[in-house]
């Protein structure tokens, strides 16, 4: 496969003059001359994001109200040497938030692309410079208007050769005390670091690690899930660019500090704190190796986690029961901590929270992936997670969700550990029926045929290819 295809661009003066020649040379009515340009161009391999699209005789491009917020913008700006003045503080957050309603309305409107394409960004992050301080409505309105532009690759890197990155971080360590601050400020880092691994690389630069525990410390009760946002785009490798992420370094780093016992505690709220889900994804991306792992299980992780899954079946949230069951499995891949949530009786919680689940696959399997790590090498987890009842989840969940392929494909990896060191539990399976739905998900779903390969194998069945 070739490289992706460049798009041309037109500049918005030329763009009109196409659809002023159709009305002028062609004949066509304004209605039709503007839909005609938009799909010959298109057509002609044309980028027209960013473009305003005004009918001919109902007004230009600088009647769109966003370009008349963002000219004024861009007055103010130009008069304002190092400070906004006190006098134009109020205007501003007036036209930040009218931007923010026009770029956050609705995504097919394209306002956020025209912005970006008429310098929007980069006129946010020098006004954020010269926005004093202490005016938080007007801090918080420009760093919620910033967070809707940042969409892409080119839009982060906008940011990041605006100096977004230190004006950022700058406002964050002087809004310390301001929870809305910290929000909107972690919202941005968030967004601009996100599929862009040279952005993480100045965060990190600007030690923001040592900015989120001390955020982590100050705010224990309080959630502020942005941050936990934060913490997850900075430890994601998801620049496609970048043939060796430093994410993994990062994530050492942030547990070497103290982040991931912070988050711990975070968890220790339970279901009554709104950002138990967002701090679960958090500290699954802190655990990236095994001493991390045992760290979190010994200063109280795992009994955190499996309470929250007993509270989470109890109160019938599935969210929560999900992202507790993807961190429990991330954990689980520290042998010591297999052992440890075997003892703190972590199987029959989790079968019990596969019965509270019944209806909905998408626990189930997150159930499964959780055991099947468990049972990972250690007949001794194998024979208790049957004992538990893993094999009636394993031939009930595959009966009655056919086209569920993640939880089938999930299913027979579950199937294969139970089995392959455990003789006697593939006597017990065979005897369910098993063999049928295995065939069934190798047969009906491509994503399974590997998995429904080796779990036909090990239960010892010919013809398993």
């Amino acid at each position: 496969m070739g490289p992706p295809k460049t798009l041309r661009t037109i500049s918005q003066e030329a763009f009109d003059e196409v659809v002023r020649e159709n009305v002028e040379d062609l004949g066509m009515d304004p209605t039709e001359a503007l839909q005609d340009a938009i799909e010959t161009l298109t057509l002609q391999g044309v980028d027209l994001s960013g473009i305003v699209r005004c009918v001919p005789g109902e007004g230009s491009a600088r009647d769109n109200p966003l370009i008349q917020s963002l000219e004024r913008l861009k007055q103010l700006d130009g008069d304002s040497k190092d400070k906004i003045s006190d006098q134009f503080v109020d205007e501003i957050v007036v036209l930040f938030d009218r931007i923010s309603d026009l770029c956050g309305s609705t995504q097919e409107s394209g306002n956020a692309s025209i912005a970006l394409r008429n310098g929007g960004l980069e006129l946010l992050c020098s006004l954020c410079y010269k926005i004093p301080s202490d005016c938080e409505p007007a801090v918080v309105s420009s760093l919620k208007t910033m967070v809707l532009l940042l969409q892409d690759l080119h839009s982060t890197e906008i940011f990041r050769n605006s100096n977004g990155p230190r004006i950022v971080m700058d406002i964050l360590n002087s809004g310390k005390q301001n929870v809305n601050i910290l929000y909107g400020g972690f919202a941005v880092v968030a967004a601009a670091a996100t599929a862009n691994e040279v952005v993480k690389e100045v965060f990190m630069e600007m030690n923001i690690d040592e900015l989120i525990l001390q955020t982590l410390s100050t705010y224990r009760g309080d959630c502020i899930n942005s941050l936990y946002d934060a913490i997850r785009v900075l430890l994601t490798a998801d620049d496609h660019r970048v043939v060796a992420s430093q994410v993994y370094g990062y994530a050492r780093r942030f547990a070497k500090i103290g982040i991931a016992n912070a988050l711990v505690d975070s968890l220790h709220e339970g279901l009554n704190s709104s950002g138990l889900v967002s701090a679960c994804i958090a500290l699954r991306a802190v655990s990236v190796n095994d001493e991390i792992c045992k760290s979190i299980a010994e200063n109280g992780g795992i009994d955190a986690v499996l309470r929250c899954i007993d509270d989470s079946g109890d109160q019938g949230n599935k969210m929560v029961a999900k992202v507790c069951c993807s961190l429990l499995s991330k954990l689980a891949g520290s042998d010591a901590n297999k052992s440890a949530i075997i003892e703190k009786k972590g199987l029959n919680k989790l079968i019990k929270l596969s019965s509270r689940f019944s209806d909905d696959p998408s626990v189930l399997q997150e159930v499964m992936a959780v055991v099947s790590v468990l049972t990972l090498r250690s007949p001794e987890n194998a024979t208790q997670a049957i004992e538990a009842g893993a094999g009636d989840l394993a031939i009930q969940a595959m009966q009655k969700f056919p086209s569920a392929q993640q939880m089938q494909r999930n299913s027979c990896n579950m199937i294969r550990n139970l089995v392959v060191r455990n003789p006697e539990n593939r006597a017990l399976l065979l005897k369910t029926g098993i063999e049928k739905y295995i065939r069934k998900a190798k047969q009906n779903h491509e994503s399974c045929k590997d998995a429904a390969s080796d779990a036909l194998r090990d239960l010892g069945l010919d013809n398993y290819l």
